[in-house]
């Protein structure tokens, strides 16, 4: 899952956190922006899975970075399809799992604490400014505490829909994932309000 470190001696395990952030940020503008066709779409996921490659990530764990969006993606293909036609439809589904494969080659190489510490040292110019960046850096934590409780969320709804013997799809899927995501964030700030935080 997203957010789970995983211990390397690889050149991208090497390098400053504050380096993969803005990487990844500036790989996934560019890819939104410059892949256009299946053709550039195909270059974006192999350069995806050399970037898996090149961390020496083994493949079961790059796996369980992309089956939790499976059916999100399939569903979006879907329906990109009705709206569009088969070829935009495999261009934004690749844009998208690109991007979450290259999030998650920067989380397993990358520990929490570290990218926290770097978010932090990027934003304390915002102290002077009273910026409470200790509230951001905490957000973020939040949220990347968050995305492999969603995806975990996802698998088990999926299993219970295989124990029902229902068909796949967004409103078997998604609506119990996003109520759980929201139980999940009502959850979140109880805890955070109950220590004072606002």
């Amino acid at each position: 899952m997203i957010g789970v470190y995983v211990p390397g001696h690889s050149l991208l395990h090497r390098l400053p956190a504050g380096f993969k952030i803005v990487a990844l940020m500036a790989s996934i503008i560019t890819v939104a922006v410059v892949v256009r066709s299946p053709l550039a779409a195909g270059v974006a996921l192999a350069a995806t899975a050399a970037t898996f490659a090149l961390a020496w990530i083994p493949p079961r764990n790059a796996w369980s970075q992309v089956k939790g969006v499976v059916w999100v993606l399939a569903a979006l293909f879907v329906f990109q399809w009705i709206i569009t036609d088969a070829a935009r439809a495999f261009v934004v589904c690749a844009v998208l799992l690109a991007s979450v494969g290259l999030a998650a080659v920067v989380t397993l190489t990358t520990r929490t604490a570290d990218m926290l510490d770097a978010i932090i040292t990027g934003l304390s110019p915002l102290k002077r400014l009273g910026v409470r960046t200790d509230l951001i850096a905490m957000a973020f934590a939040l949220t990347i505490r968050s995305i492999p409780l969603i995806a975990e969320v996802l698998a088990q709804v999926d299993q219970a829909r295989r124990a029902r013997g229902l068909r796949a799809g967004p409103r078997v899927l998604l609506a119990p994932t996003v109520l759980a995501a929201l139980q999940t964030a009502d959850g979140f700030a109880e805890t955070l309000a109950a220590r004072g935080m606002d």
